[in-house]
């Protein structure tokens, strides 16, 4: 029979369709071809993009703007929102607008073409989370923006239009609606029990382990409750921090070994998907929140949103999470 489940932090109902039940290995796509053609983010081809706001691993001797570097963070050259200008609120009516201010950003992962985020080592995967936190301490120092939103679209399936591993980075002047969403109901959770619902989801995944993919030191990594799609996986830190931004790098590191793991089980089990990831923070500048919990999520793109979804809110996932991080434990990470 199908299940209904609900998501404990926003509330939101999902479908858990058994009755369409199908093997996981059923969700596997063919990979898709690679792009022909020059990469703006190979080496030497740095004069492609715009002049670059972040770099690692190049020796300070080098030029900047040119090979030499690890990881290499530049303005979009087609940006959703543009940093120059004032915000201009304003009303036209019964509605509101304002000037589409913000910085977009690209961070290359690697100068490798051939490689993908999860074929990174633990090392340069820290390098590539310190960028993270190294470009949101830098943004957050301009007051027009209120949240810095970091995501990665890993195939056309997801988004993503060039091949060359990269993520984004978007500062908005506002916080997105489903990050208001998560932070009140994360806040109702603490107002009613004095504990983060996170690190309550953190004790119970780890205690239950049905829905549990891996663990370290410091990370968790698990199909949550009430997934949105199969497959979905969290990758949530142990102890209690509200702002990414915030961790050390010794803690990034830990993280980037649950990230690859992930990433490369993902990749075992369903043939090198597209996905998506996209880092939940808390808003730029607001104080530490005893209620809030920073978190990895990761959507692997195997189903389509459609009409049931979106007229109702609902979202219809067929694989069960419990098979689905059964499915991941049991192939190599």
């Amino acid at each position: 029979m199908p299940d209904l489940r609900r998501d404990p932090i926003v509330g939101r109902w999902v479908i858990i369709a058994t009755e369409r039940a199908r093997r996981p290995s059923d969700l596997v796509r063919p990979a898709e071809p690679a792009k022909a053609g020059l990469c703006p983010f190979c080496p030497g081809q740095e004069d492609k993009t715009p002049r670059e706001v972040y770099v690692a691993g190049r020796p300070p001797s080098a030029p900047a703007n040119g090979p030499g570097w690890s990881v290499r963070v530049v303005p979009n050259r087609f940006p959703a929102l543009k940093i120059e200008g004032d915000l201009d609120r304003e009303a036209e009516g019964i509605y509101d607008r304002m000037n589409g201010i913000g910085a977009h950003e690209v961070l290359v992962e690697t100068p490798n073409h051939e490689r993908q985020m999860k074929d990174l080592s633990v090392p340069e995967l820290t390098e590539v989370l310190f960028s993270f936190k190294a470009r949101i301490l830098d943004l957050r120092n301009d007051l027009r923006f209120r949240y810095i939103l970091l995501f990665k679209n890993q195939g056309q399936l997801a988004g993503a239009s060039l091949d060359h591993a990269h993520s984004q980075l978007i500062a908005l002047p506002v916080v997105p609606r489903q990050v208001v969403e998560e932070i009140e109901g994360a806040k109702r959770h603490y107002e009613h029990k004095e504990r983060c619902i996170f690190c309550d989801i953190v004790g119970q995944e780890r205690k239950e382990r049905a829905r549990l993919v891996h663990e370290n030191e410091e990370f968790v990594v698990f199909a949550p409750w009430a997934p949105r799609s199969p497959f979905e996986t969290w990758i949530v830190p142990k102890r209690h921090e509200s702002n990414f931004e915030a961790e050390p790098k010794e803690r990034l590191s830990l993280c980037a070994q649950a990230l690859g793991t992930t990433l490369r089980r993902l990749a075992a089990a369903l043939g090198d998907p597209a996905f998506n990831f996209i880092v939940h923070s808390n808003p730029l500048r607001d104080a530490a929140s005893p209620s809030y919990h920073w978190h990895i999520e990761v959507m692997p793109a195997l189903t389509q949103v459609a009409g049931f979804e979106w007229g109702s809110g609902f979202h219809i996932n067929p694989v069960p999470p419990e098979e689905a991080a059964e499915f991941l434990r049991g192939v190599e990470g």
